[in-house]
């Protein structure tokens, strides 16, 4: 039986499986709405936002993470930019009654929503330029 790639990232050069056309337009779209809603709730909820512009770029301190290799950095970056880990600590702030939480979480998941507009995707093992939503950086022009 073929070896099957994980869930996370593929073997070192097979970066297969970058969506193209209509669908990589509705994903990008689906960041919109995921930041937006994000944004709004955030409001709604009556946050700080200069506690949201404090904390909407830490996603993005994952990018050290590449100091292990690009198959360490794909993980753990992956990890940090889809929506199960954001989504999960909303739930708990919420149950929980932990407005701080709740904005912490809210503010994770905005950022995920302007990445996916923005066209970061999940990364594969093969580098940072290599994503769900195709090549970005210099190799991508």
């Amino acid at each position: 039986m073929a070896a099957q790639p994980d869930l996370v990232t593929e073997p070192s050069g097979t970066s297969h499986g970058a969506v193209r056309g209509g669908p990589r337009l509705l994903l990008r779209l689906e960041g919109l709405a995921l930041a937006a809603g994000a944004a709004a709730f955030y409001a709604h909820q009556g946050g700080s936002w200069w506690l949201f512009a404090a904390l909407f770029l830490a996603p993005d301190t994952s990018f050290a993470a590449y100091l292990g290799g690009p198959r360490v950095g794909a993980v753990v970056y992956n990890a940090v930019h889809s929506t199960l880990a954001p989504a999960a600590l909303l739930a708990l702030g919420l149950l929980a009654g932990q407005p701080l939480v709740t904005a912490i979480a809210t503010v994770w998941l905005a950022h995920v929503g302007v990445d996916r507009l923005a066209g970061y995707g999940l990364k594969y093992a093969d580098g940072f330029g290599f994503t769900h939503l195709g090549r970005i950086g210099r190799a991508a022009a």
